[in-house]
């Protein structure tokens, strides 16, 4: 029985800290039932097991090792009761540990109403033992685990120190052993997790046509103790067939993991790769049959899908939460990181007991993998290939638009590099020679931002008329190559391509592409209209797509310092940027009657055509600059003419956009094409090229655009 002065110890405590976390009660009174301070009074044994229990739910495995007979103790030791909770419990990530107890009711006797009295006298229950049933339930990586269990409490005789004497109390101790972790765990078995891998989502093109795909391939192997000793000579040959370096063999060969008869994985090959025959006859070197994933297009598309590689340590702490491992695969950029949620899946998971021979006893808990979704995307893929083919032997980015539905049919970035590299791994060499590449392979330039140079002033012309603050048909007399508004530009003045129109009207601006007109035409709006009506074409925000794209701006802190700056504006200059699908998205206004059409990647994604910024343009206006930009390309004198296709009408503008650090120095220039058809419109293309200085300028794009415009010609409706 406990005394009252064990009963007003506790109420005293329960008085003076009420409000503290019960925590803090539970480890005192286990301190107490520990380490003998009750020497005058014997506890009773739900104190023993509600401390018991509580310090189970709160994983202070000590606690309950002391909790234990000394006789359990002999047999477990402390070190070993503690790391088996723990591993057992870390293993299958336990949480949420719940036990319920209550004394063990005993059962009437056979026939007997549960209610009747006894007909003879029962032996009373033994003082030196107790009984308690427990419900335990838990949350595991496999789903949730649930169990009862008796648990079985006996009182013990223990020597403690009082008041520096030695002194035989008696404590209700718990008799433990490995079924309390799990009903049909014995000392001698295992817990088990095994996991079993979701299907990675496939990315897929409009016509269901695979993107990124999960492809059966070969792995190439070596298995060490099948090596022959040394085996330096037979490292240099498969690494000389499978043309990397001998170093990185030898250094996976040495990981920590690596033991003699282990399979050590090396690259991936296709199957039926004709190096096969030779790989396998290499001493030690095998392979098997692997799913990975696989990019059909490329270099082709490199930039727009991405690629996948394992999770780094960065990474894994910032998704750890989310079920990710040290040696799980991840989406690194492209839309395999946007939609890496969608595309991943869900493992599945199934604990169960194995003897000590490894024979499985009983599952715990299971479920199943869940693949992950595909994605089916508005690209094309011939368009994108066609896109590509291009632009691959230059450095520069590309976009084609449906310019009605606003649907994506290729985003390109060159130079590329092909993704399955990653999959397959990439060596040292194949790194250093990326990351030297002046070029920068691995920069994703339609992702970037650049001044879009003459191919805005389509836009600069469009918000004027808007605006009603140009006449189409007035002529601006314009003499010679440079300009500058007045004595305050000082030595600054606004330089045009060609002085052999002096009589300039909207037409003539375009077709000749005078950066003097769109100079003046922008000072003439003033810098706040300007700003104002550019601005509302989606300048400062995302595009709706899902991919990083750098915002366009107009100004870098959204204001015009002075008159240069805004002049140099008007015609695609200054501080004006945008990425070459903010370009594409743009000019939709004059394919939509001045609607501006919401770019999209997703093909099953909301209404075809969605508009994303209404009413930028009236009908006739975006039918006046359009007509304007048709004698570009249609007009013999316009600086488009090159890319004209027999049979079709296309509309369109070149630009030059000119990078120097001052005036009157030589310095890089980025060509730009944007046009699209203006009959029963279905190609919207927009081309950026880097480094055009020696090669014609924008013209060196007029090929290009006639080129990915040719295969609609004599089409029915263009």
């Amino acid at each position: 029985m406990v005394s009252k002065q064990w009963k007003g110890m506790v109420a005293s405590m329960n008085n003076k800290w009420g409000k503290l976390a019960g925590g803090c009660m539970f480890v005192l009174l286990l301190g107490m039932l520990a380490a003998g301070c009750a020497d005058k009074v014997d506890p009773k044994p739900e104190d023993t097991m509600k401390a018991f229990v509580e310090a189970w739910q709160q994983k202070q495995y000590e606690a309950m090792y002391e909790l234990l007979p000394a006789e359990t103790k002999q047999q477990v030791a402390l070190d070993t009761f503690v790391t088996r909770h723990k591993s057992i419990y870390d293993g299958i990530g336990m949480s949420g540990l719940a036990i319920q107890w209550q004394p063990v009711t005993p059962k009437p006797a056979a026939g007997e109403a549960a209610a009747a009295p006894p007909k003879k006298q029962e032996p009373e229950a033994d003082p030196n033992k107790a009984a308690y049933t427990l419900h335990v339930e838990m949350n595991t990586s496999a789903g949730p685990i649930a169990y009862d269990q008796t648990a079985q409490l006996v009182k013990a005789k223990e020597k403690v120190m009082v008041k520096d004497k030695e002194k035989e109390v008696e404590r209700w101790r718990v008799r433990w052993d490995s079924t309390y972790i799990f009903p049909k765990l014995t000392d001698k078995d295992k817990v088990r997790v095994e996991e079993t891998l979701p299907l990675r989502g496939e990315i897929l093109d409009r016509q269901g046509l695979g993107l990124a795909i999960n492809e059966e391939k070969l792995e190439i192997g070596i298995i060490p103790k099948k090596l022959p000793d040394p085996a330096d000579d037979t490292v240099i040959k498969l690494a000389d067939l499978l043309k990397v370096n001998p170093k990185d063999i030898q250094a996976q060969l040495k990981a920590t993991w690596v033991k003699p008869d282990f399979f050590v994985p090396i690259t991936i090959v296709p199957k039926g790769d004709n190096r096969l025959e030779s790989l396998t006859a290499v001493p030690g070197v095998t392979y098997r049959t692997k799913k990975v994933r696989s990019y059909p297009l490329e270099a082709a598309a490199a930039h727009l899908i991405g690629y996948i590689g394992k999770i780094n340590s960065e990474e894994l702490t910032k998704y750890k939460d989310k079920g990710y491992k040290a040696d799980d695969w991840i989406g690194k950029s492209g839309l395999e990181l946007s939609f890496e949620s969608k595309l991943r899946g869900t493992a599945g998971s199934r604990i169960y007991i194995a003897d000590a021979d490894g024979r499985e006893k009983a599952t715990l808990a299971q479920h199943d993998a869940v693949d992950g979704e595909n994605v089916q995307l508005t690209i094309d893929t011939e368009q994108q290939l066609k896109l590509y083919q291009q632009l691959e032997k230059d450095t520069g980015a590309g976009a084609v638009l449906q310019p009605i539905t606003g649907e994506v049919l290729a985003l390109v970035s060159a130079p590329s590099f092909n993704p399955n590299t990653f999959v397959t791994g990439v060596s040292a060499d194949q790194w250093k020679q990326w990351s030297e590449d002046p070029n920068k392979p691995l920069l994703n330039r339609f992702a970037r931002a650049y001044a879009p140079g003459s191919s805005f002033k389509p836009i600069t012309a469009a918000i004027a008329l808007q605006a009603q603050m140009l006449d189409p048909n007035a002529e601006r007399s314009i003499v010679g190559k440079q300009w500058k508004k007045d004595a305050s530009w000082g030595n600054y003045y606004v330089t045009r391509v060609s002085e052999s129109q002096s009589a300039v009207n909207l037409s003539k601006a375009l077709m000749y592409s005078d950066n003097i007109y769109f100079a003046q035409v922008a000072l003439e709006m003033g810098a706040q209209k300007f700003l104002e009506a550019a601005g509302r074409f989606g300048f400062g925000e995302k595009l709706p797509v899902p991919l990083a794209i750098d915002a366009s701006t107009l100004s870098n802190n959204g204001k015009m310092r002075n008159d240069v700056q805004l002049a140099d504006s008007g015609y695609g200059q200054g501080e004006v940027v945008m990425s070459p699908l903010h370009v594409a998205a743009a000019y939709t206004v004059f394919t939509n009657n001045g609607n501006m059409i919401k770019p999209t990647l997703l093909l099953n994604e909301g209404q075809k055509g969605e508009v994303w910024k209404p009413g930028l343009l009236s009908a006739d206006v975006a039918k006046t600059v359009t007509d304007k930009m048709t004698d570009v390309i249609e007009n013999p004198s316009g600086t488009g003419h090159d890319a004209k296709v027999d049979g079709l009408k296309l509309a369109g503008k070149t630009g030059t956009a000119e990078l120097k650090v001052k005036k009157d120095t030589a310095g890089q220039e980025n060509g730009w094409f944007v046009a699209f058809n203006t009959d029963n419109p279905q190609l919207l293309v927009a081309l950026m090229v880097e480094q055009v200085q020696d090669r014609r300028g924008s013209h060196y794009l007029s090929p290009k655009i006639k080129s990915l415009f040719s295969p609609l010609a004599g089409k029915k409706g263009n």
